[in-house]
């Protein structure tokens, strides 16, 4: 049984694409709905969505998590793999929704994750029956790379983007997780957001919008 995200929506009550943006541990969906705001002049007749994580967050109330990170919350590694996995089902459901709500294939549906929500982008996308337009991953990490080449169903094109300087999700994940999905057959782009934490740089947006608009454009 899946949980029912809550979700904002932003875009023009008739859209021919989407992108879904996947917040971070410890913060919500408006915490990157916001970049719907410089996107949307350049992406005409998309919708922007940004669900909230099922979960409260244990660290931040206020905030909320797709899983546990257990060397930061005390969380066991059981309850991290359990929750990650109900939130796999979680993000499913409310994109088949989004798809059959806005009336759009699922390649006219593109995910941007940040943080935790770039790791659960990367675990959902190749794991679906039909391809979504693509997959942009700021700061974030691939959470398991062994299983990806025996679990994979369709291979959407992925951007990787990463602070150099992140204190929290170090800068060499990019590269790891791109070998894995590269290997594993994606089509991948990186981009180095030079003197970035933890965070999305205005160059590394600016690529990710690049990219958009190819993947949609592609599939129109």
């Amino acid at each position: 049984m899946t949980r029912e995200l809550k979700s904002k929506r932003k875009g023009p009550a008739k859209a021919e694409s989407v992108v879904v943006f996947l917040h971070g541990y410890g913060a919500d969906g408006a915490d990157l709905l916001g970049l719907a705001d410089p996107l949307a002049p350049h992406l005409p007749n998309t919708a922007f969505y940004a669900p909230d994580a099922p979960e409260r967050c244990i660290n931040n109330p206020m905030g909320y998590q797709w899983f546990p990170i257990p060397w930061m919350d005390g969380s066991t590694p059981e309850q991290a793999r359990i929750s990650a996995e109900q939130s796999f089902a979680d993000i499913n459901a409310f994109l088949d929704k989004v798809i059959a709500d806005e009336g759009i294939k699922p390649s006219r549906l593109a995910l941007v994750g940040f943080s935790q929500g770039t790791m659960m982008s990367l675990e959902v996308a190749p794991r679906r029956d039909h391809e979504l337009a693509g997959v942009v991953g700021f700061s974030g990490r691939l959470l398991d790379p062994d299983s990806l080449k025996r679990d994979v169903k369709v291979r959407p094109p992925v951007l990787l983007a990463h602070g150099d300087q992140d204190p929290v999700v170090p800068f060499e994940s990019m590269s790891i997780a791109a070998d894995a999905l590269t290997d594993a057959g994606f089509e991948v782009y990186t981009h180095v957001m030079k003197n970035t934490p933890h965070g999305i740089s205005p160059d590394g947006l600016s690529v990710a919008l690049q990219f958009l608009m190819q993947r949609f454009s592609a599939r129109s």
